[in-house]
């Protein structure tokens, strides 16, 4: 009996998890496609997460507002916890679960994006800006671990990833934050590149 070292287990699961995550690439698709008509359109993308969802939710809006591949147009997105002194002033003041649903409530508009990041899919306070974002008319999607949970549960629309560990749980969001991107930008091409009207 061959053992493998933990190095090859874990690429043995990245491969096995991202095989069934490729049926999910129609998700992306959709999402890049939306939120190229909604920033093109002087909307915005709010992104959280805690942890390396935060780090991959910052992924995201950087991808945005600077570029993933080849140049364009600036587009409006915001890493919410990447504002130190409002998350730890929101948290001191009003407590953890609402260091990202109060930041909802003071940048979403009706028609926004909130897309939220979680391996567990049950942070309380990424619970509370989903709630949020709903009550301020945006259009609230999450990218979580295995389903069910119960911010899918709280979202309009959710990929979930099928995996074992929080690791791979993490690697498979930052392929699909990239195939967001690629569909996003594909979009812009098709439609003149997205000089559309800006907030």
């Amino acid at each position: 009996m061959t053992v493998h070292p933990p190095v090859v287990g874990h690429c043995d699961e990245l491969l096995s998890a991202l095989g069934a995550f490729r049926a999910s690439a129609h998700i992306t698709q959709h999402w890049g496609d939306r939120l190229a008509a909604v920033l093109t359109g002087g909307g915005r993308l709010l992104a959280a997460g805690n942890g390396g969802s935060a780090a991959q939710a910052q992924h995201l809006t950087a991808e945005l507002v600077g570029r993933y591949r080849d140049d364009r147009p600036p587009f409006s997105a915001i890493a919410l916890h990447a504002d130190t002194s409002s998350t730890t002033a929101i948290a001191n003041d009003y407590g953890v679960d609402e260091v990202f649903a109060r930041q909802v409530r003071a940048h979403g508009r009706p028609g926004d994006v909130l897309m939220l990041l979680s391996t567990s899919g049950a942070s309380a306070n990424l619970l509370s800006a989903a709630d949020a974002g709903r009550a301020a008319g945006m259009r609230v999607w999450a990218l979580t671990g295995p389903a069910p949970n119960p911010l899918m549960a709280g979202s309009d629309e959710s990929l979930c990833v099928d995996a074992p560990t929080t690791a791979t749980v993490q690697e498979i969001h930052l392929v699909a934050v990239h195939m967001v991107c690629a569909a996003f930008d594909a979009a812009l091409e098709q439609g003149g590149r997205g000089e559309g009207t800006r907030r």
